[in-house]
């Protein structure tokens, strides 16, 4: 069975700013940075000119680790020092769906598992401890 983690940091629109203040303070180098509007657009849920600019999805690579960027949604809390969620990878989506029912109980769904654009099955759920998992099958480019 093969698995993954890293830890995914959340800004509050300052995202890219943050991913080349790492790269450069940890020597790291930036693989990719995807914003919202980037996506599909969605015209049941349209996005702002700030939405479009934030960043949904950056990835640096510091030696052998990954960490994963993102800027809130816009209505979303944001609570510096509150901001770092657990990102997990598990490559079956059987798996995944174990991982996410045992992190479920006690704790709450945010996004339910589902298909997006970039996973086959991709959801977000709170333990009881208060921890944010984001659950991730990899895709074909991941």
């Amino acid at each position: 069975m093969s698995i993954s983690l890293n830890p995914y940091l959340i800004f509050d629109g300052n995202t890219r700013e943050a991913v080349h203040f790492y790269e450069k303070a940890l020597g790291g180098k930036v693989m990719g940075i995807m914003t919202f509007g980037d996506m599909p657009a969605d015209p049941n849920y349209p996005l702002t000119d700030d939405m479009k600019n934030r960043v949904m999805h950056a990835h640096l690579k510091v030696g052998e680790a990954d960490l994963m960027f993102s800027d809130t949604y816009e209505g979303m809390p944001y609570q510096p020092g509150n901001t770092i969620q657990m990102a997990i990878h598990p490559k079956e989506e059987a798996r995944a769906r174990e991982i996410f029912a045992a992190l479920e109980d006690g704790g709450q769904v945010i996004m339910p598992l589902q298909k997006t654009d970039w996973s086959p099955m991709y959801g977000q759920v709170k333990d009881k401890f208060g921890v944010t998992f984001q659950v991730n099958v990899p895709g074909e480019q991941s």
